[in-house]
């Protein structure tokens, strides 16, 4: 037995060490990559926090004492907020690799009963995702049952995450406006100084140029983004440690707290107010969270503790030394600090590392616009995915204009980086300080510890935050309204979208067709059923819509096979594709009547590949298989059918036991579009003209067969042929279009946000295309049978009225 154990023991550690080191590299390359996504905007703060806070009243105590305290303030704002905040506690508290607030609040809405989104079922908490991270099992915890009970609390709940997201958004405006103007304030200490005009000029050319070239994708230059960023922390680093030396090494006494003491005792309110400039130290830094997604949190710890913060802490350092024996150089101080033989290299640095900061913010701001669309609280938008190769690089048209033309008027309304800061700090202290809240509740809910510790963690960090909060507050007349008006606009956006969605999809649910009267009209449905699939879309995960009530009363004809589709999101970043599907029956066998629900994450991509109907077709008949299998359900004809559903991955189309898979390719015109006389086809096709442009599309074809096996079940058989006949004779897809009202006893609140705000945004938004189906992008138009409800109209329509 010794022997034994001693050979077993050496084993593990030979092995462990070529995997620790694997690990370890693949760790370092990642924290290199990071540098350029996530610390752009964070490693440029030094061009403006000492301008912007020795401005207003603290120009009275310019003097070294003041120097010295807010290099201090400064110091310790990196350490506690950044540092010890979040690369030591928030980034532990990822969901399966993403951060945000979004995902933090799609822990909480998967670890106790907050989640508002409609349609969710008992199926999505069996995904693999949804698993994630600590066990999910109810606590006896009085504050989850409170919280779980008062709908009003999670609804207060989810106006602080959309908040955070607005805020969010607006840092996306305000970012590139002061990156941009405080690299280019370099040229008025030149020799040649230009006017404040001319730098506002240049400041909006290169803005223009930025937000013009996103249509590529940010995977065009993303080579260059780590090395420039690299460049430009070596550089401060150097010219801070050079300043230390050169001008006053006594700073490095200033790390001591006693200096903020001082500073406060001889400044007083006024010292109080400047906090509004010390924070721009620390903005940035939630993207250290947002983007880990795109890396690991080892990675980026790596590389904010031990090349960034040592960085940033040198040059601020490196430029307080400067400015105590400079004091009238403030206003410029950055620059003014850079010795005259590199300052030219060092200038272009600076603007390339703060287009690098914008572009990053920018990227970040298209992202979490996605995650609000997929989690029903934003209209649906046009996303483009711009890279083939490297995952989650999207690009949204409308959004990155609209961002363009908010921050060019930022830019020539304030002219003035102060004010800009002003407004800049207010919106980074805002998410810091909502996501101090979540954190709190990810404590007690997610990693199930004490109340205690969630009450500490949260008094503490909200102590630090609050003193720049209450900061940043009294320069709202100073330029920190913007972010408060950005962000409650884009908030009631949001809410208002949501709450429109949840409202039409409660109505769809009480009014929906009763399965005792589908039954009643027997497998014909009362009408001639024709060859094809018929695929209805639906918001409804269970139950049949009102509106095929109308289509079986008022078409003369309708398809063999129906299938109800449900497209939804479930509160988990990523779905895998075994897991995509869910199939089942809606009537008993006859009918030829199914369900399919497609389930995607709030980050997951939905991609045209062309392979849906036949991903479909064979989830379906795997299902048909596998019920099979279960005689005392398949052979019942009286249980309720609908609500059975089975997990059905969208693999690769391959033959099966039953299946016979042939595959070839083939050119489809789309002739037939250009001559459809069909009114609302003409509209639907001049709505989406860039998708169907080409006069032929390349298109794969799968032809199904069914295997010839003696064991068959006959039943099955007849089944999978008549999927199969349906399959050939072609796929329709059926969607209905509503006009939503507010009922006429509806507060006068409630009718301006359904019949002036949410029929607003359905209007003037992008309408349900291919892509938001799920369906192929090259679906020719003839396939998409359009059925518009209308309210006032004869007993064709359905008004949705709502309370």
């Amino acid at each position: 037995m010794e022997p034994d154990s001693v050979i077993s023991v050496p084993s593990p550690s030979r092995n462990a060490s070529p995997l620790l080191w694997v690990n370890l590299s693949r760790n370092l390359i990642l924290a290199y990559q990071s540098l350029g996504v996530v610390y752009g905007d964070l490693s440029t703060s030094p061009l403006y926090v000492y301008s912007s806070t020795f401005i207003g009243k603290l120009q009275k105590h310019q003097n070294e004492d003041a120097i010295f305290g807010a290099f201090s303030l400064i110091f310790w704002t990196l350490t506690l907020i950044p540092l010890l905040k979040y690369v030591f506690i928030v980034l532990s508290a990822d969901d399966n690799g993403e951060g945000g607030p979004f995902a933090l609040y799609s822990l909480l809405c998967r670890h106790a009963k907050f989640n508002l989104l409609p349609n969710q079922q008992a199926a999505d908490e069996e995904l693999s995702a949804y698993k994630y991270g600590p066990s999910t099992q109810a606590t006896g915890s009085p504050l989850k049952r409170f919280l779980e009970k008062h709908k009003k609390l999670r609804t207060a709940l989810l106006v602080v995450v959309l908040f955070g997201a607005a805020m969010v958004i607006g840092d996306g405006v305000l970012t590139p406006a002061i990156s941009v103007l405080s690299s280019v304030s370099g040229l008025q200490i030149t020799e040649k100084k230009l006017t404040s005009g001319e730098l506002v000029v240049l400041a909006c050319v290169i803005l223009v140029g930025l937000f013009a070239l996103q249509h590529v994708g940010t995977h065009r230059v993303a080579f260059m983004f780590a090395p420039v960023v690299i460049i430009w922390l070596v550089s401060i680093f150097s010219i801070g440690l050079y300043n230390i030396i050169h001008w006053n090494p006594k700073i490095v006494h200033a790390i001591s707290p006693y200096y903020i003491i001082k500073f406060f005792r001889e400044t007083g309110k006024d010292g109080w107010i400047s906090l509004g400039g010390i924070l721009l130290s620390v903005t940035g830094t939630e993207a250290m969270f947002a983007d880990v997604g795109h890396f690991t949190a080892l990675s980026i710890r790596l590389a904010f503790a031990f090349v960034v913060y040592p960085c940033l802490v040198v040059q601020y350092m490196g430029q307080a030394a400067f400015l105590s024996r400079n004091l009238e150089k403030i206003p410029n101080s950055f620059y003014d600090s850079i010795p005259g033989s590199v300052y030219w290299p060092v200038f272009v640095i600076a603007t390339l590392a703060a287009i690098v900061g914008s572009q990053a913010i920018i990227t970040a701001t298209f992202s979490i616009i996605k995650q609000c669309h997929a989690l029903g609280c934003f209209p649906r938008v046009k996303v483009v995915h711009t890279s083939k190769h490297i995952f989650g690089q999207i690009y949204i048209p409308e959004i990155n204009w609209i961002l363009m033309i908010l921050t060019l008027a930022i830019t020539i309304g304030f002219q003035d980086t102060t004010l800009i800061g002003n407004a800049y700090g207010l919106a980074c202290i805002t998410v810091m300080f909502t996501t101090t809240f979540l954190m709190a509740l990810v404590v007690i809910f997610v990693w199930k510890k004490s109340v205690w510790l969630a009450a500490v963690f949260l008094a503490f960090f909200w102590l630090c935050e609050g003193v720049y909060l209450s900061a940043a507050l009294m320069k709202v007349p100073q330029g920190g309204w913007v972010p408060l008006v950005l962000s409650v606009i884009f908030m009631m956006i949001m809410y208002i979208w949501h709450y429109g969605i949840r409202k039409k999809y409660n109505f769809d649910m009480h009014n929906k067709v009763s399965l005792r009267w589908l039954l009643g009209l027997g497998p014909s449905l009362g009408i001639m059923r024709v060859p094809g699939i018929g695929l209805i879309y639906s918001e409804l995960a269970t139950g049949v819509p009102a509106i095929f009530s109308h289509f079986v009363t008022n078409l003369p004809a309708f398809h063999k096979v129906l299938v109800f589709i449900c497209v939804k999101s479930v509160p988990v970043p990523y779905v895998s594709p075994e897991e995509r599907f869910l199939i089942g029956r809606v009537c008993p066998r006859p009918y030829r009547m199914y369900r399919c629900i497609v389930r995607y994450g709030y980050k997951d991509i939905r991609r045209d590949d062309g392979d849906f109907e036949d991903q479909l077709i064979q989830s379906i008949a795997e299902f048909i298989q596998m019920e099979a299998g279960e005689p005392q359900v398949s052979s019942s004809e009286t249980s309720s059918y609908d609500g059975r559903l089975a997990v059905i991955g969208s693999r690769t189309i391959q033959s099966s036991s039953s299946l016979i898979v042939a595959e070839n390719e083939d050119w489809d015109g789309i002739e037939s579009i250009q001559s459809s006389k069909s009114q609302t086809l003409q509209s639907l096709r001049s709505a989406y003209p860039d998708d169907h442009e080409n006069q032929a599309a390349r298109r794969r074809r799968v032809r199904f067969e069914v295997a010839s096996s003696p064991g068959m079940d006959m039943g099955m058989r007849e089944e999978l042929i008549d999927l199969i006949e349906a399959k050939e004779a072609g796929v329709a897809y059926i969607m209905g279009h509503s006009y939503v009202k507010a009922r006429k006893s509806s507060s006068y609140l409630k009718k301006m946000v359904i019949d002036m705000g949410y029929s607003f945004l359905r209007k003037n938004c992008r309408g349900i295309g291919p892509s938001i189906l799920a369906a192929p992008s090259n679906l020719p138009f003839a396939q998409l049978v359009s059925l518009i409800r209308r309210i006032g109209s004869n007993n064709r329509g359905i008004a949705y009225e709502l309370q």
